[in-house]
Formats: structure tokens, C-alpha cells, sequence
């Protein structure tokens, strides 16, 4: 549009000079075809928009918003119809204690209190896109900037107002999950209201006072040693168990013994045995003997 208001500065140069005396007056139909020409390539380039990839135009005539929205591509508008973009592609905005890591420099993590009265630390990322169909009612309520006027308080807030349901160390531990969908849930209908959609919530970081981490510490340690305990006693219990049933056996065994054998049976198994020794070509005089009975001496002579 600015080469056509050039063209119009060119055309009214032009008529100023055919009222000028001579020599000015001959350069005057010139410079009014030359203004002619600049209005028209004006004209026609402000008629032609290109959206980018990824992106959005809304138009405005006048300072009215259109509700019909450009898609990326090629487009044929109306030349005095002002367009502003909108990207539509994921954003990711992130609250961090770190200063090289967040959308704001220096610590800017999100602070609550928990229901138990201590102070925690959240890092948290929020990835998120502008609806395209919603993208005239962002530049008429809420304008360009609307990552600092929705994006950052609506997520600081939810976290606030969520946190204090929890006490602390549940939200660095058991009830972390159930924590994460709860702002998801607040986020996303407040960021839908906007014309803002939620792809995801991400809680990067939940740190503690170091008083409670410290006893949060000592309380792992101390179930560790106790879980331990427990398998040394299961582990000792089974090996008494062992030798209970080791002992029983011997003792059974003994038993048996003891009220089933005579000392005829005892007798012939000894002679069994001597002869089988009496056999064996290593055995050179064997001499058998006892209380009731006189010696026998065996050779292999």
C-alpha cells in the first residue's frame, strides 16, 4: 500500500507542476504517467498476500477485524485491507529456575505453598498452539502479545490454586501424576476460552525445602534397612527351617535303626562283609574271631 500513496504523492507533484510556469509545466505529463504507473503497481502489489507456512493472516479494513481467516498460501485481498499473521504451529513456553532455560531470563519458576505450609518449586513447560478459527478473536480481544496477557498468568494461576491441595511431599512423590492432570485439565478450559489449544503440560521440576528433602531422604533410608532386615530374617528363618527337617530325618533314621535291627541280622551282614574283603585280590590274611566263637583265619594261600 505504500508504493500506491507514492503513486498519489507522484500525481499531485504532477498537477502542482502543470500549474508552474515554464520549464516545470512541459515535465508535467511526465510525471503524472509516472504516478499512474506507481499507483497501479501499487495497488496490485497490496493485493497480493503470501501467509507462510505454519501461519494465519486476519484482515482488517478500517479497524474492523474479518472473520474470515487466510490459510497459508497465496492470496488476492482487497488493497486497502491490512493483514496481521499469527503463527499456528506448537509453542512451548517454559517456567524454569535456571536462567538460560526459561521464556523470561533469570529464575523465573513458579513458587506455591502446599497445603502443610511449605514453600515449593515447580519448573514446568506448557506446549501449545492458536486455534486458526479463533485467530480473528485473539487480535480483537486479546492482540498479538497474548503468550504474557493468557498464556502466563492462566498457567501460574492454575498451578497456585491446585497446589495447595496437595501437601508437599506428595506432590514431589505419590500424588505428582494426579497433580499434572489437574492443571491440564484447569489450563486447557481456560486456554480454550481463549482460542488457545493445549498439547501438553509438562512438569519439569518439583524441588522442596531442603529440611524436608532431608527428611524425605532419611525416611528412604530407613525403609531400605528394614526391607534388608526383613530378607535376612526370611533368609535365616528358612535356614532353620533346613536344619529342623535335617534334624528330624537323622533322628527318624536313628530311630529305625535302633528298633528294627538285631544281632543276628547284625552278625550276618559283618560275615558278608568279611567275605566280601576275604575275595578281593588285595587281601592277603583276614582273621575273623569274637566273644562266642573261635577265630577263622582266611588266605588266598
Amino acid at each position: 500500500m505504500l508504493i500506491a500513496v507514492l503513486g498519489l504523492i507522484i500525481l499531485i507533484v504532477s498537477i502542482v507542476m502543470k500549474r508552474s510556469p515554464e520549464p516545470s509545466s512541459h515535465f508535467a505529463g511526465i510525471t503524472r504517467t509516472v504516478g499512474i504507473i506507481v499507483v497501479i503497481l501499487g495497488l496490485a502489489v497490496s493485493s497480493v498476500k503470501i501467509i507462510d507456512p505454519g501461519k494465519v493472516g486476519v484482515q482488517v479494513l478500517f479497524g474492523k477485524v474479518q472473520d474470515n481467516v487466510l490459510e497459508s498460501g497465496l492470496h488476492f485481498i482487497d488493497p486497502v485491507v491490512d493483514v496481521t499473521t499469527f503463527s499456528v504451529q506448537t509453542e512451548n513456553y517454559t517456567m524454569s529456575a535456571k536462567e538460560s532455560e526459561g521464556a523470561v531470563q533469570g529464575d523465573d519458576a513458579i513458587r506455591v505453598l502446599s497445603s502443610d505450609g511449605l514453600e515449593v518449586t515447580i519448573d514446568l513447560s506448557v506446549l501449545y498452539r492458536l486455534n486458526p478459527s479463533r485467530a480473528p478473536y485473539i487480535l480483537q480481544n486479546i492482540g498479538v502479545d497474548y503468550e504474557n496477557k493468557i498464556v502466563r498468568p492462566v498457567t501460574r494461576t492454575a498451578i497456585r490454586d491446585n497446589a495447595v491441595n496437595y501437601q508437599a511431599v506428595d506432590l514431589y512423590s505419590t500424588k505428582r501424576e494426579e497433580f499434572q492432570a489437574k492443571i491440564n485439565q484447569t489450563i486447557t478450559a481456560s486456554f480454550a476460552k481463549n482460542g488457545l489449544e493445549v498439547q501438553q503440560i509438562l512438569v519439569r521440576n518439583i524441588s522442596l525445602p531442603a529440611s524436608v528433602k532431608a527428611s524425605i531422604e532419611s525416611k528412604i533410608n530407613a525403609e531400605q534397612d528394614a526391607q534388608k532386615m526383613q530378607f535376612v530374617l526370611q533368609k535365616e528363618r528358612q535356614e532353620a527351617d533346613r536344619k529342623r527337617v535335617e534334624a528330624q530325618g537323622i533322628a527318624d533314621y536313628q530311630k529305625i535303626l535302633s528298633t528294627g535291627l538285631t544281632n543276628q541280622q547284625l552278625e550276618y551282614q559283618s560275615i558278608l562283609a568279611q567275605k566280601e574283603i576275604a575275595l578281593s585280590p588285595n587281601t592277603k590274611i583276614i582273621i575273623m574271631g569274637g566273644n562266642k566263637g573261635n577265630p577263622i583265619m582266611l588266605s588266598d594261600k
